[in-house]
């Protein structure tokens, strides 16, 4: 089976295909990714995502609090529950993680956050990894009921530079002690991937070694080939490049617009034959944009894609 899925259009010809009824399950409370830039984009975000949809605010280095407060309140203000980044690396202190906290709160009602080291290479401060902002009971502190941490389906060389799993895995064997002490309820938002092979695969080994925080699968939207490409090496994707780059050889593939139909269709048909398995909910990376990636979860997600403003 092919990892990609690559296909044209044709609109005007080609029926709207039936709906994949273990996808739609799959996809039923999915979140998605946003930044201040791309949301500025959005005109209402209830004509793109169903009631109740999660929305993570990447914070991106140099982006100022301010900006990403201001998104949170607007996301929210429109009736979604707001998930902000809090890179561990771009926080300078104690006081500023608390200061933080206490904006996204009072100003848009934020009770959750993503926690992770962050892309950057040299901390700005005291902090350097997510494990030190759970320590740090700010969050437990604040009331705050979701937590979530990274997790990474092929490995992390900024974490293993020698290519090994060693520092992810006991990282993630601290953050699973840790969520059996905290009241937040925590899961683990994972990197994005292509092949739905390796995704099964780590989650079991993780069920295995004793994780039972659910996994919330990143998954890259439609976009463009050479987009994918570009975020691919920014973000570090291992085995899944190397699908990429093969692809972008073939020059009749290189302008054909990538789906997630397989790799979605694969990993919810696993989810239906083991319901138990880790793999909890769909997390989008809206690579293409926003409104390409709502657009096909629209498409393909049967009753799981009804935008709010179309929900009775």
């Amino acid at each position: 089976m092919a990892l990609l899925n690559f296909r044209k259009r044709d609109t005007a010809t080609s029926a709207k295909p039936p709906v994949n009824r273990q996808v739609e399950a799959f996809l039923e409370g999915y979140s998605i990714e946003v930044m201040p830039r791309t949301a500025e984009k959005v005109e209402n975000f209830r004509d793109l995502l169903p009631e109740g949809t999660r929305v993570y605010i990447a914070h991106i280095e140099g982006t100022p609090i301010e900006d990403m407060v201001a998104t949170a309140r607007r996301v929210a203000r429109e009736g979604y529950p707001v998930m902000p980044h809090f890179p561990a690396r771009i926080i300078k202190d104690q006081a500023t993680l608390e200061d933080w906290i206490a904006r996204y709160q009072g100003e848009a009602g934020v009770d959750q956050a993503l926690l992770l080291a962050g892309g950057v290479e040299k901390p700005h401060g005291d902090f350097h990894s997510s494990m030190q902002l759970l320590e740090a009971g700010a969050f437990d502190r604040a009331g705050f009921k979701r937590l979530h941490v990274a997790g990474h389906p092929e490995g992390n060389k900024d974490i293993d530079p020698n290519g090994s799993r060693k520092n992810v895995e006991e990282a993630l064997r601290w953050k699973q002690k840790f969520s059996e002490t905290t009241d937040a309820e925590m899961a683990i938002a994972t990197q994005f991937a292509f092949d739905s092979k390796p995704i099964i695969a780590w989650a079991d080994a993780l069920r295995e070694a004793g994780i039972t925080m659910p996994i919330h699968i990143g998954i890259a939207g439609p976009a463009k080939l050479q987009t994918l490409i570009k975020f691919a090496i920014a973000c570090g994707v291992g085995p899944s490049l190397k699908v990429l780059q093969k692809r972008a050889m073939d020059v009749s593939k290189l302008l054909l617009p990538y789906e997630p139909t397989e790799v979605l269709a694969a990993l919810a048909a696993h989810k239906a034959a083991d319901p138990d398995c880790l793999i909890e909910r769909v997390h989008f990376f809206p690579l293409g944009g926003i409104k390409t990636n709502a657009q096909w979860v629209i498409d393909n997600g049967g009753a799981s894609g009804t935008p709010a403003a179309q929900q009775g």
